[in-house]
């Protein structure tokens, strides 16, 4: 299959969560024998912190300056191609649909990684960049990073015609037990760049502990963190942690937090792809609580789950050993269920357009 794709990022992971994504994605696609083109805008917070240059043996990446200066390449990417998808937060996303949606193409796609954001914004009447009047409705489907009410909400509220669920995922090949980096050591650990919506369940299961645990150690890895932020002395920082690093920062974490933004927790069915990366290294995870978690872990003996500061502290009082078995199921489960090559086979299913039109739900 040849797929062009218009999205966000995949060549910096630095303040978004779509690129590391993308690249395991991407590597499973190659690799099972598909043609991939990838068009990014090249802008200069990515270009300043760039960590990928090239896609590998069978995909393209596509840096450009402005849309005026790739459009016709971008239609010859397109003609007779198999599949073309626009995604969320893609910088050219109003003129990428328009041009796809003219174009000689076998599905026309719409991947939305945030999808939460995406239906809050539009209930608000408060304009997209990457959605234009006519919403979704002239893509033939619509893959959405969060399951569940979200489906109708897009179906509903945007008109989309078909829409399928694309969760998150985890590249084995870049995330595994490995050996841990005296750096990053925690006893609790959080990677995420800074998003307000956040900041209550981080002071909550982070912050707090740490307060209360002087002699520990937690670390915060991520991006634009504001100079306000409750720092205290037992709190370290990484501003930005390349994912070549992922690995030895989750092996030097006794335990690991996971925390939703506001509107995918109330939305539910929202897997970050952090979830399944600390899992694939086998590191248990500490998470925040939204409804349809336990479809991909089961609370308890998989994951651990926290409402409150006092449950952040139990899970933290936990054995080694208890910890270790959660982080090696949890592993187990990523495995078995949660990889690129998993979703990739789910997107190929959904971009079929010979296959059932049955919308998943």
């Amino acid at each position: 299959m040849r797929i062009v794709i218009f999205g966000l990022t995949v060549s910096s992971s630095w303040g978004n969560g779509h690129a590391a994504l993308w690249r395991g994605l991407l590597r499973a696609l190659l690799a099972d024998g598909h043609h991939v083109t990838f068009f990014e805008r090249d802008q200069p917070f990515y270009a300043a912190n760039r960590d990928l240059h090239a896609l590998p043996d069978g995909g393209e990446l596509v840096l450009y300056r402005d849309w005026d200066s790739v459009r016709t390449r971008a239609a010859t990417a397109l003609a007779g191609a198999d599949a073309g998808m626009v995604t969320s937060y893609c910088p050219d996303g109003l003129v990428a649909t328009e041009l796809l949606l003219q174009a000689s193409v076998g599905v026309r796609c719409f991947y939305d990684l945030d999808t939460p954001v995406t239906l809050a914004r539009t209930e608000a009447g408060e304009p997209l960049a990457y959605i234009g009047p006519h919403g979704l409705s002239g893509f033939d489907v619509v893959l959405s990073y969060t399951g569940g009410a979200s489906l109708s909400g897009l179906r509903r509220l945007l008109g989309a015609r078909r829409t399928v669920p694309l969760y998150g995922w985890v590249d084995p090949a870049q995330h595994f037990p490995a050996e841990p980096q005296p750096q990053y050591a925690a006893a609790l650990s959080y990677i995420g760049t800074y998003a307000a919506d956040r900041q209550h369940a981080l002071e909550a299961l982070l912050i707090e502990p740490a307060r209360r645990r002087p002699a520990d150690r937690f670390v915060i890895a991520g991006a634009q963190y504001p100079a306000a932020f409750p720092w205290s002395d037992n709190v370290f920082f990484v501003r930005h942690l390349p994912p070549s690093e992922h690995c030895a920062f989750y092996a030097a974490s006794r335990l690991t937090l996971n925390v939703t933004r506001a509107a995918m927790a109330r939305a539910g069915w929202c897997p970050s792809g952090r979830l399944f990366e600390a899992a694939a290294c086998g590191t248990p995870v500490l998470s925040d609580v939204w409804n349809g978690l336990e479809t991909f872990f089961r609370p308890g003996e998989e994951i651990l789950l926290a409402h409150t500061t006092q449950e952040a502290m139990a899970a933290l009082d936990r054995s080694p050993e208890e910890l270790r078995q959660i982080g090696s199921r949890a592993r187990e489960r990523a495995l078995a269920e949660h990889t690129a090559a998993h979703r990739a086979r789910t997107m190929l299913a959904a971009l079929d357009m010979r296959g059932s039109a049955a919308e998943a739900a």
